[in-house]
């Protein structure tokens, strides 16, 4: 799917629909107010133009920066599992600081001027580590140092992006249309696995077959990615801005008129409010059984199995366009019959997956053939996860201090994720636990179990 594709895709949808309004999602089921304000259609099209023209481009700079090319460079440096298992936990951990983040975005009055400070800064300190793999290919550090180095700037540009995420997120949900988020999440997602499936192994070509080495390599599309992140957020400026201030006084506005339930202080209270509290519990379980095992599918195959990085990055194109091939599908069914019966579903088949690859070795049939259907069968599964998640918060989530509901979450998501990365590190390095076998057959039984809170959860609209 290019780019021509997505956008008409996009602009027939919105041609269907009478003119985008912000609506507040209701908390519980119950009446949706009516709108605040409208946007007008093309403005509302160019602004999904952009996100979608945006995500392509930070997706590049995140295949770089993160995943199997990351993964890879630290096995090249030697590096131990516990520093794969910080390198993963970082991020979630780092989801802490949404609050802070969400609470300094809402004294703001533009979306957009507090993204570009945010995520500008964020990326261009990834230039430090380019720079520091080239002093190294000098001889001027050692390996342990560029490690250290490398998790550093991982921290430090985690800690900026929790700042900015849910400020992002409520931006992302008052510009994409109620009706719309299904179809438009869907051709989005898609064209993320689709940059995904083009440029995983065309970045892991270059690594394995740069003259000067894999990590002098790793330098060169690590310089690219960054480049491609800075333009990414160059996008955002077609994007329709939001002030956060005059966000929340429309929503009192509208919430003032509704039931008494929706009458309380300036905002519901988050704790009173039981859909979203069950919706953490679910959350805080499944990141923490998910995270468990995660990082180290890579390690498995990098190390233990010592398959080579081009083949790894070529079973993750091969998840990534099972990704593509699925994520619309999966965008209109969530439409048609909700978010929360795909969750559960879909959950069943990504709680068994790590179980799958307790037979796994490095058999020339597991190359060739089952380590290919895994990956296939993640990138079907986690294309429904990913979408319906994030679909489910938006639904769930009041217009009102927005953000403040989507940094609470993520750093629930965080802490727990990162928690289970932490604990998940310490149980691969002992062979008396399974190693990390044991830890793919826990994290299974683990992710069947944390699917239980789904069962109690409203879908508003629903």
């Amino acid at each position: 799917m290019d780019s021509v594709q997505i956008e008409t895709a996009a602009s027939l949808t919105l041609e269907t629909l009478e003119i985008p309004q912000i609506v507040t999602p209701p908390t519980t089921l119950v009446p949706t107010p009516k709108p605040a304000f409208r946007f007008p259609k093309d403005a509302i099209r160019t602004s999904l133009r952009a996100s979608t023209v945006d995500a392509v481009l930070a997706t590049v700079f995140g295949i770089t920066t993160g995943g199997i090319l990351l993964s890879n460079f630290l096995v090249e440096l030697d590096a131990s599992p516990v520093v794969f298992g910080l390198l993963s936990s970082i991020p979630m951990l780092v989801n802490l600081i949404q609050p802070l983040g969400a609470y300094l975005s809402e004294r703001t009055t533009s979306r957009f001027r507090y993204a570009l400070g945010i995520y500008g800064t964020a990326r261009l300190l990834w230039l430090i580590l380019a720079i520091a793999i080239a002093i190294f290919s000098w001889g001027g550090i050692g390996s342990q140092h560029l490690v250290l180095m490398t998790l550093l700037i991982v921290l430090a540009t985690h800690l900026l992006g929790g700042l900015g995420c849910a400020s992002w997120m409520s931006w992302l949900a008052m510009i994409v249309p109620r009706r719309l988020r299904g179809r438009y999440f869907g051709i989005r997602n898609s064209a993320i696995s689709l940059t995904n499936l083009i440029c995983m192994p065309l970045a892991g070509l270059i690594v394995s077959h740069w003259y000067g080495g894999t990590i002098q390599g790793y330098g060169v599309v690590l310089l690219i990615g960054v480049l491609f992140g800075i333009i990414s957020i160059g996008c955002q400026y077609f994007k329709v801005d939001i002030n956060p201030q005059l966000q929340n006084s429309l929503a009192s506005t509208s919430t003032n008129n509704t039931t008494d339930e929706l009458d309380s202080s300036p905002a519901i209270s988050i704790w009173k409010n039981y859909n979203f509290l069950i919706l953490l519990i679910y959350i805080s379980l499944w990141m923490f059984a998910v995270h468990l095992s995660a990082p180290f599918f890579n390690l498995y195959m990098l190390d233990t199995l010592n398959i080579d990085v081009s083949w790894v990055t070529l079973y993750g194109s091969l998840q990534a366009g099972a990704n593509l091939l699925m994520m619309i599908w999966w965008g209109k069914l969530a439409d048609r019959v909700g978010n929360l019966p795909i969750l559960i579903f879909v959950g069943i088949l990504v709680g068994l997956t790590p179980i799958l690859w307790l037979g796994i070795n490095a058999s020339q049939l597991d190359i060739w053939l089952w380590l290919p259907l895994l990956h296939i069968l993640a990138g079907i599964t986690w294309a429904a996860i990913d979408l319906c998640n994030n679909n489910l918060q938006l639904a769930i989530a009041p217009m009102k201090n927005q953000s403040i509901y989507f940094a609470i979450a993520a750093a629930v998501a965080g802490a727990s994720g990162a928690l289970g990365t932490t604990i998940g590190s310490f149980i691969a390095q002992f062979a008396v636990w399974g190693g990390l076998l044991g830890l793919f057959a826990l994290s299974g039984l683990l992710r069947l179990a944390a699917l239980v809170p789904l069962f109690f959860v409203q879908e508003p609209g629903r």
